[in-house]
């Protein structure tokens, strides 16, 4: 009978255990704190003109400007010497939801026949590790025939990890 009581008590204590442990976790978002910490500064950008999936030429866009991206906690953003323009632009930063495309909204300082652009309005994320940053921009359409001429920017960024003393 004692081991009946025992059973039922050891029963009691696993249950109340699990119950204790399944209270709502803080979320946590590994992916935001990688743009976060930290300043990204460019190292390259390439444009791939493409004509369907064959690439026809390739360009180093070159830049003797530091160029500065740098994502705040509270989803601001900014981009110091934007296409070698001196000066700072801002915006608003997201990530979609399936964490493959970041949304920014920093508006080119430069006016184009065209009209304003917005370069990282809808950029896909290659690579995004602890150091390195790979955006593409441009022409991302995930459907697209073998006569569709694109245009796909790949820029390269390497973090800046802050300074503790400042």
């Amino acid at each position: 009978m004692n081991y009946k009581k025992l059973y039922f008590l050891l029963a009691g204590i696993v249950v109340l255990g699990c119950m204790l442990n399944s209270c709502k976790k803080e979320k946590t978002d590994n992916i935001q704190s990688l743009f976060t910490t930290g300043k990204w500064q460019l190292g390259s950008v390439i444009e791939y003109k493409l004509l369907g999936n064959q690439e026809v030429s390739r360009d180093t866009l070159d830049c003797d400007s530091t160029q500065i991206f740098k994502f705040n906690d509270d989803m601001t953003c900014s981009y110091t010497n934007l296409d070698c323009d001196a000066g700072t632009v801002s915006g608003r930063w997201s990530l979609s939801d399936t964490r493959l495309f970041l949304l920014a909204d920093i508006t080119y300082p430069k006016v184009t026949s065209a009209g304003t652009k917005q370069p990282f309005i809808n950029s896909r994320i290659n690579n995004l590790g602890e150091f390195s940053l790979v955006l593409e921009t441009g022409d991302l359409q995930t459907y697209y025939t073998s006569t569709d001429r694109r245009t796909i920017r790949r820029w390269g960024f390497i973090r800046i990890k802050p300074n503790v003393a400042q």
